[in-house]
């Protein structure tokens, strides 16, 4: 407890100014006690004397005065015990670990916060997925706003299906105020981060619980050539894509989810390669199965096949 009551205030600042209190005035106001701020009145049993300020906030001190100096003992043997290793290591090469792991969204997030704040002239970034709630663009947006207040540029990758997300559009919107460039494309690698092509941050589960934190040349290398191979085959957000026109009633999308559904993935792996939900990934599936006359999923992939589908060119990106 480091504060008095409303009650005790009053009482004490009375006993202050008069000398003294009666004890039936502090009853409702037992604070008064537990601060020792009054002593029995000598002279009559029936009234309280007040505890000068002084003396009072010193008996409070004291003990936070003594955990204070117990700490600085705590950390000076501390630092006596780590002393012998932090010489050995100022001597020694300075190594920089090549793979961190991090576990948990909070040590993810703090590791990346650390990037950002390190980070002094580029930022790529690939986003896999639709559209994205209100937290997590408003986590993304004081990430953002803080890399163009300082002039850092920025290249970010998201999949077509953000571009019928108003929350996205609005973001981008934002963003577009600095050195900031986003494109879209049907279909991502999985998540990923690179800062200064020096430092990068990918995914190592499929619940994100888990993320590899790379300093090792070679790999941010390899990544960031990656990331441009994208970046020239994408979009720019805030112009139209140039889909590639339906083909026998079938869009580019479904021919992109006839690919996938040849290649054997399911439903939801499918939705998750295009970055839209389950729902719509199916209703995809319905009209391509209708269009080809398919009366069930196995006959679907050998009517897929066997019409030539696959053999038509759609690097421009698909409907959505």
């Amino acid at each position: 407890m480091t504060d008095l009551c409303d009650e005790g205030k009053r009482l004490y600042a009375d006993a202050l100014r008069l000398g003294r209190v009666s004890r039936s005035e502090v009853v409702p106001a037992p604070c008064l006690l537990e601060f020792a701020l009054l002593h029995p009145d000598p002279d009559d049993p029936n009234w309280l004397r007040p505890v000068l300020p002084a003396a009072a906030l010193a008996q409070r001190l004291h003990p936070i005065e003594r955990e204070i100096q117990e700490r600085r003992h705590l950390a000076i043997e501390l630092t006596d015990s780590f002393e012998p290793f932090l010489a050995i290591s100022a001597q020694g090469p300075r190594e920089t670990h090549a793979v961190t792991v991090h576990e948990g969204i909070d040590r993810i997030n703090a590791a990346i916060e650390r990037a950002t704040a390190e980070c002094q002239t580029e930022v790529l970034t690939v986003q896999p997925g639709g559209g994205r709630s209100e937290h997590v663009l408003s986590t993304a947006l004081k990430r953002g706003q803080h890399i163009i207040d300082r002039g850092i540029s920025m290249r970010t990758l998201y999949q077509h299906t953000v571009r019928h997300s108003q929350g996205t559009l609005a973001y981008a919107e934002i963003m577009a105020k600095g050195k900031v460039e986003i494109r879209t494309l049907e279909e991502l690698i999985e998540r990923l981060m690179i800062f200064d092509r020096s430092v990068a941050f990918i995914p190592a589960r499929d619940d994100r619980q888990v993320a590899l934190e790379l300093r090792h040349p070679g790999l941010v290398d390899y990544l960031v050539k990656v990331f441009e191979q994208l970046w020239r085959r994408a979009v720019p957000l805030l112009e139209e894509p140039a889909y590639a026109p339906p083909v026998d009633g079938i869009t580019g999308v479904q021919r992109s989810i006839a690919k996938l559904l040849v290649e054997g993935h399911v439903d939801e792996a499918i939705a998750r390669r295009l970055g839209m939900n389950v729902r719509t990934c199916r209703a995809h599936i319905a009209k391509l199965a209708s269009a080809l006359g398919s009366g069930s999923r196995a006959q679907l992939g050998f009517l897929i096949a066997q019409s030539g589908l696959l053999d038509k060119d759609t690097s421009l990106g698909g409907e959505q």
